[in-house]
């Protein structure tokens, strides 16, 4: 896929948007563009995931939020260090907040959202500690 799909001001946003959740939480965010992917996208976002080492964090609190812009699908992944303290709806209430944005054709709005949101709820389980590493890179991927 070409880069062209977001603007360098729209992947600017995005990559304010992570370094923003990131000061309040050691939660490590990435956000991954596709054109497609076929009927599972959390099959692709796994194998993205595992591709971008998210696995790879201290706390295991890798989100990788994945999203397939032709089919205006997409899904968020955390990983298990997230997923066994969260509330069971904790990524349900994330996908809330950027559902009617993501219905809109509005991608970057709705991202932007859902990273504010995980971010703000991460940082109950996950607060950012004074010797915190940025593990992860910040930046926008594409396959």
């Amino acid at each position: 896929m070409s880069k062209q799909f977001l603007t360098k001001e729209q992947q600017d946003k995005i990559v304010d948007a992570i370094k923003t959740a990131e000061k309040e939480t050691s939660g490590e965010i990435r956000v991954h563009f596709q054109a497609r992917c076929g009927d599972n996208p959390s099959a692709n976002a796994e194998k993205v995931f595992k591709k971008l080492k998210m696995y790879e964090t201290k706390e295991q609190n890798g989100v990788l939020f994945f999203v397939v812009y032709k089919s205006k699908k997409f899904t968020i992944l955390g990983d298990k260090g997230i997923d066994a303290v969260v509330p069971d709806d904790f990524w349900q209430q994330t996908v809330a907040t950027m559902e009617p944005l993501f219905k809109e054709g509005k991608f970057t709005e709705a991202v932007v959202a859902g990273i504010l949101r995980a971010g703000e709820a991460l940082k109950k389980f996950f607060p950012y500690q004074q010797d915190d590493v940025n593990e992860l890179d910040n930046e926008v991927s594409y396959a």
